[in-house]
């Protein structure tokens, strides 16, 4: 049988790249960054991992990839890196949508838990040296309201459903949304909760989504969540809501502009809980991407039905 001709966007010397020695057997392996690093190999290439990006590079690539029936991301959020010649052809592409699910799951459990315990209070009082006791919230009973319910989604109400959460969710299919929303259904999910997470991709639909009227709806003493993509949340209504104390903080993981300027709002604000777009970088997230890789090249090479085929028009 033909070995796969398979290109891979990657650096010379990432270490993680020695994980597809176990496919070369199956595989004809050619690495680079460029259409020059690259060669011959991309006019006959059948796959291609991008296990690094630069816009113009891969672009370039990808037009002479006349062969191409394959391309996977080594991420799962898709805004940056679909282009149209990409979403128009027919090559099937595919991310890692899932690989960092747990882990944003459990920074949104932390953020809750950061607001319901006023870990800010604790830390503050520890550092002055003052005993003061007072009253912390439980998340038992609490209201999570997950806006995006795929992988990410799923993984944050299985940990607040461990913690004895009620859940409500929302996504662009109404049957696999959770709890009876009324014709405003974003609003009338977002009245009902104590935390309010953002795990949707960015499309154009879902680009600020959340904005003034979501914001405005939510409870004084609820908390906004985003693990998704930044510009989901419209930051420039989120701002004045928290400066104001219009609700009660906010956990953020995604900003619109990254790294946040040095400037911004948020680094001064001690109603927000500030990650720098880390909350997944695990010590196993690339060693993760790689294997789910190999799992699909299985499949691909088998003629089998692929693992996370993205729908590139709809952009997730």
């Amino acid at each position: 049988m033909r070995r796969i001709r398979l290109i891979v966007l990657t650096r010379a010397g990432d270490p993680y790249l020695p994980l597809l020695d176990a496919i070369r057997d199956r595989a004809e392996i050619t690495l680079g960054a460029s259409v020059e690093e690259l060669g011959g190999a991309v006019p006959e290439a059948d796959a291609m991992l991008a296990w690094v990006w630069e816009r113009g590079a891969t672009e370039a690539i990808f037009a002479q990839a006349k062969k191409l029936r394959w391309m996977h991301l080594r991420w799962a959020g898709l805004d940056n890196f679909l282009f149209p010649a990409l979403i128009d052809s027919p090559v099937v592409l595919t991310n890692s949508r899932g690989v960092y699910s747990q882990s944003l799951g459990e920074f949104v459990i932390a953020g809750a838990l950061f607001f319901a315990k006023d870990i800010r209070r604790l830390l503050q009082a520890q550092n002055q040296h003052r005993w003061e006791p007072f009253t912390m919230q439980e998340l038992r009973g609490a209201t999570m309201g997950i806006v995006g319910y795929g992988d990410i989604g799923k993984a944050c109400a299985s940990r607040a459903q461990a913690l004895g959460m009620r859940v409500l969710a929302m996504r662009r299919n109404p049957d696999k949304s959770r709890g009876e929303f009324g014709p405003d259904g974003l609003i009338d999910m977002i009245r009902q909760c104590d935390y309010v997470v953002a795990s949707a991709p960015l499309t154009p639909q879902t680009r600020g989504m959340i904005g003034v009227r979501e914001i405005a709806a939510m409870k004084p003493a609820a908390v906004l969540m985003n693990v998704g993509r930044g510009p989901v949340i419209d930051e420039a209504a989120l701002i004045p809501a928290l400066r104001d104390h219009r609700i009660r903080g906010a956990a953020l993981d995604v900003f619109t502009n990254e790294p946040l300027p040095h400037e911004h709002p948020f680094f001064t604000f001690d109603n927000v809980l500030l990650s720098p777009h880390c909350a997944d970088n695990t010590p196993t997230w690339n060693e993760e991407a790689m294997h789910f890789f190999l799992q699909n090249f299985d499949l691909f090479t088998k003629g089998e039905p692929l693992l996370n085929v993205v729908d590139k028009h709809a952009g997730y």
